[in-house]
């Protein structure tokens, strides 16, 4: 099987927890207007635990793996997340978040599982992960952008807008590193990390009143 063939295999057995993410409550209770103050602090404050885990994550990646395509790629990841972190500050202005937020364990048991694929992963497991996982994060970005924006601002959505697509050619790399990989392995790694990303909402929806 081919790479390209692997992903699509991959997204296909994955369509019952994209379908979950695509429909989440908690993005409809956005769109409502319905999620409070409280909560959107919450999501500012997991996301800043989240970006600066997994920026060392893709670091520890590219000492693994310094050699091209793959170091060039994690190089890459890890300086989106630095930029991401960046673009995070307005909202988390915005939102009034204080520096002492202490994160949840649902929320962060994704970059729990960046961080163990970092130590353990090989470079095609990394790729398929995040390749399958990236189109339903970046449309949830898109809708939490639309959503907040009339309230906030461009500058303060900044953030979102930036992850609503995925960054130029990273398809294509991402596709060239799995050709080297288990399918098996690569197969679970995506699994997990939708799954924790289906567990991040969860934990957010489960804390709206």
């Amino acid at each position: 099987m081919g790479a390209a063939e692997l992903v699509a295999a991959v997204r296909a057995e994955l369509a019952p927890v994209e379908g979950r993410l695509a429909e989440h409550r908690y993005l409809a209770e956005l769109e409502a207007g319905r999620v409070p103050l409280e909560s959107l602090r919450a999501f500012a404050g997991e996301q800043r635990a989240i970006v600066t885990s997994d920026r060392r994550s893709f670091e520890h990646l590219a000492q693994r793996f310094p050699q091209p395509p793959a170091g060039d790629l994690f190089r890459e990841m890890a300086d989106g997340e630095a930029e991401a972190l960046q673009l995070l500050q307005p909202f988390a202005a915005a939102v009034a978040l204080a520096a002492g937020y202490e994160p949840l364990a649902g929320c962060q048991a994704y970059p729990a599982y960046v961080a163990w694929l970092a130590l353990n992963g090989s470079p095609a497991d990394v790729a398929l992960a995040f390749l399958a996982n990236l189109e339903s994060w970046g449309r949830s970005c898109a809708r939490m952008r639309d959503a907040l924006r009339p309230r906030y601002g461009a500058d303060a959505v900044a953030f979102f807008d930036f992850f609503a697509a995925p960054p130029a050619g990273f398809e294509e790399r991402a596709l060239a590193l799995i050709t080297s990989g288990d399918p098996a392995s690569g197969r679970r790694a995506s699994r997990l990390l939708q799954a924790y990303e289906l567990l991040y909402w969860d934990t957010l929806a489960d804390g709206l009143h």
